[in-house]
């Protein structure tokens, strides 16, 4: 079984464990804080380098790759990673901080290590551009609006009689 399939179970086997959520979100924090505090857009080496490095079982660095695989200017394919493989994040710090707010990682998007990443205007851009997407948009046609079918005339003399 690989190490992302031991992920995966773990996680169904421990979906309504709070201690485990606890300990693993804050072992998530200090990574993120680690890394964003030294600037680190780049970071590599084998899964349990890795894990040495920021105090997690291979098994938490596959899960912490699982959470930020989609912040890599290339993803990592985690089916195949073992404790010997060789990895390489390649960090978009942007990425990251879009991929926190819709995750609604509080706890990681409001780290003041961002502030030496990204500046708090880049930041404010980035948040508008993801409430953007949480916009609702009616397809709704008001009485007096134009017909979509595209006559010229008021919807309510035209499709909406």
């Amino acid at each position: 079984m690989s190490l992302y399939e031991e992920w995966n179970k773990l996680l169904d086997e421990q979906e309504r464990e709070q201690n485990f959520w606890k300990e693993f979100l804050l072992k998530e924090k200090d990574t993120y804080q680690s890394i964003l505090g030294k600037e680190l857009s780049e970071e590599r080496g084998t899964i349990l380098e890795l894990g040495e490095k920021y105090k997690l079982t291979p098994m938490e660095v596959v899960g912490f790759i699982d959470g930020i695989n989609t912040s890599l200017e290339k993803e990592i394919p985690l089916d195949i990673l073992d404790e010997t493989s060789n990895v390489e994040l390649r960090i978009n710090f942007d990425k990251l901080y879009y991929n926190m707010l819709e995750a609604r990682a509080e706890w990681l998007y409001k780290l003041e290590e961002w502030d030496k990443i990204l500046t708090k205007e880049r930041r404010k851009e980035i948040k508008k551009e993801f409430d953007k997407t949480r916009i609702a948009v009616s397809n709704k046609v008001g009485r007096n609006a134009p017909c979509p079918c595209g006559s010229g005339k008021k919807y309510k003399k035209c499709c909406g009689k």
